[in-house]
């Protein structure tokens, strides 16, 4: 095989695999069997191609040849069970009376995303399945990325694909009212994805650009195939976020907190492209809580600093967000704002109520930010015990780090 053969079929694999595998599932019913359909047909692609020339259209032709792997494979295995003849039977006589392209094959990645996120699956395997099926990661990086042993993680991904099996959880994505349930909790894989490839919850660095990438994917795939409004609500507030990850870790993999950041190191084209989705979001009235976040991440993008934050605007959001999905994190973030708006001590009332009610109690960064707001009274006792607090209860190197910085810096008065 000629090494320009080699690179265009690899090429090819990287763009293609991942839809094809779709299709795969949503024909065969079947992950695992999809799986090894998918790389005999690549196989076949590496053997055929470089002497008879890419077919015209080579998605289409490695969906039909993964379909005949797999009905070849089934009949090996009905000299076993003979339960295998009989699946291979059906799939042979629907092979023979509908066309591979009549589905729309790019359909299938959406509806493979929904199959993933089906709310009878536990949100854990829900997260691990969408990794491991749409996005492509291996086993061992999804386990790496959220620290849980790999065969553990492997045994979550059996269980989940064999509910779906037994299950017969529908290939579709789902009509009329139970869309919106069904698409809170795909936005929400989404965006758990994302928030572990923006601030990794453990471990030496602080982002991890493999799964952000990924999930804007994700996003951006959910938006082209189902243009909601809460959908584009999450691709802007991804694209804002990320549009700061240049500014927020030094050359030495230390945390630069917001204030400190070099703004002129920010993706103006993501932040141009997100705040056009968020504001035609806000437009259609029918926008949620990820919308609403990433109206207050477009209000920090315009600003040139800190200080001529609108703070009023980003606490009025807050506002609108806890009214429309309260949680005692949204409420940590309005203490925040509320005390860059109206001073420290007005912020330092909210996070002790806060916290005086059980809320976020084990919450690294409700002590930070009770700590900060401590130092900026001229407190330094408090600002010393809640860092300590912090720092106890931190598990990412970077901000580790940074919590000793603030200690070490009180010290020295």
């Amino acid at each position: 095989m000629s090494p320009d053969a080699q690179t265009e079929i690899d090429r090819l694999y990287q763009a293609e695999s991942r839809r094809v595998l779709a299709t795969l599932i949503r024909l065969l019913g079947d992950f695992d069997l999809a799986e090894e359909a998918l790389h005999e047909a690549f196989a076949a692609a590496l053997a055929q191609w470089p002497e008879e020339g890419m077919p015209a259209n080579p998605r289409a032709w490695l969906v039909s040849t993964g379909r005949f792997k797999a009905i070849d494979q089934l009949r090996r295995k009905a000299r076993f069970n003979v339960s295998y003849e009989e699946v291979a039977e059906r799939l042979e006589a629907e092979l023979a009376t509908e066309e591979v392209e009549a589905h729309g094959i790019a359909d299938d990645r959406l509806r493979l995303i929904f199959t993933c996120c089906h709310p009878s699956l536990a949100p854990q395997a829900q997260l691990a399945l969408t990794l491991r099926e749409v996005c492509g990661l291996t086993t061992e990086e999804i386990a790496s990325a959220f620290l849980t042993a790999t065969p553990t993680l492997a045994q979550r991904i059996v269980r989940a694909k064999a509910k779906i099996r037994d299950a017969r959880i529908p290939y579709q994505v789902p009509e009329g009212g139970q869309l919106p349930e069904r698409l809170g909790s795909v936005l929400q894989v989404i965006y758990l994805i994302f928030n572990e490839g923006y601030s990794a919850s453990a471990g030496d660095h602080l982002i991890r650009h493999d799964l952000a990438a990924e999930a804007i994917r994700l996003a951006r795939l959910l938006c082209q195939l189902l243009p909601e409004p809460e959908a584009e609500g999450l691709l802007a507030l991804l694209l804002l976020q990320d549009s700061r990850r240049a500014a927020r870790v030094s050359a030495g993999g230390d945390l630069i907190l917001l204030e400190q950041q070099d703004r002129t190191l920010w993706d103006q084209q993501q932040i141009g492209e997100g705040t056009g989705l968020v504001l035609r979001a806000l437009a259609s009235r029918r926008y949620g809580p990820y919308t609403l976040q990433a109206a207050i991440a477009a209000v920090h993008a315009e600003a040139v600093s800190v200080a001529a934050t609108d703070w009023a605007q980003i606490v009025g959001l807050y506002d609108a967000l806890l009214e429309l999905a309260p949680s005692p994190v949204v409420e940590l973030n309005r203490a925040v704002a509320v005390a860059m708006r109206d001073g420290p001590a007005q912020g330092l009332q909210l996070i002790d109520a806060l916290l005086a009610r059980g809320a976020l109690t084990d919450y690294h960064l409700s002590h930070a930010a009770r700590a900060d707001l401590y130092r900026r009274l001229g407190q330094k006792d408090q600002a010393r015990a809640a860092y300590q607090r912090a720092l106890a209860l931190a598990q990412q190197g970077p901000e580790q780090r940074f919590l000793s910085r603030r200690l070490a810096e009180l010290d020295a008065g």
